[in-house]
């Protein structure tokens, strides 16, 4: 079953749950996605939703992609495709895809999204896409798995870096991570189990 946007107003409402102080932030797409426009497709417009990955790999690195359209580093992540079912396994499948790490060694720290961002995107002309918004929904990971081929159609690179740097260069999402992985403590034997 497609992703709804029953399914995101309630991942939203999860997230909320849990960072109150973001409602503000959040209140213009609670109101777009209150009025029902399938807010999963990528073509919806003035906003759609992304899913996010915030991969920590031991404990001390998070996994961050040179975003090619953007020129930046970024967290992995991307657009909903209509075959998934749920946020958490779009992060996962768009982490998989690209960096080319296996998503059976990406263990979820938390079930609830570690971050929500809703931010402008200027116009790409060339996908025939005007200036609107991403409700990007971000869900935390951990792994001590390396890289597999990076999805050069996506990213320009894709890199491990020190939770500190990464913090400073992409932003203060970074840090929820790891306090995120305390959440579950069984993503720590559930990881060693699928490495053993």
């Amino acid at each position: 079953m497609a992703i709804t946007d029953a399914d995101i107003s309630s991942a939203v409402r999860d997230h909320l749950s849990r960072f109150p102080d973001e409602a503000a932030l959040l209140s213009e797409p609670l109101r777009l996605l209150a009025e029902g426009r399938d807010f999963a497709s990528r073509r919806n417009f003035p906003m759609h939703v992304t899913a996010g990955a915030l991969l920590v790999r031991d404990g001390t690195e998070v996994l961050l992609v040179e975003h090619r359209a953007y020129g930046i580093l970024l967290q992995p992540g991307g657009h909903l495709e209509p075959d998934d079912t749920s946020l958490i396994d779009a992060a996962v499948r768009e982490l998989a895809e690209e960096t080319g790490i296996d998503p059976a060694q990406v263990v979820p720290a938390s079930q609830t999204p570690v971050y929500i961002e809703y931010a402008r995107v200027p116009a790409r002309p060339q996908k025939g896409e005007p200036a609107h918004h991403h409700l990007d929904i971000g869900y935390a990971f951990v792994t001590h798995a390396d890289l597999g081929p990076i999805q050069e159609s996506e990213v320009t690179g894709a890199a491990w870096y020190p939770l500190g740097e990464a913090e400073r260069l992409v932003g203060p999402r970074i840090a929820r991570a790891v306090p995120a992985r305390d959440q579950n403590p069984s993503a720590a034997a559930s990881l060693s189990r699928r490495t053993v």
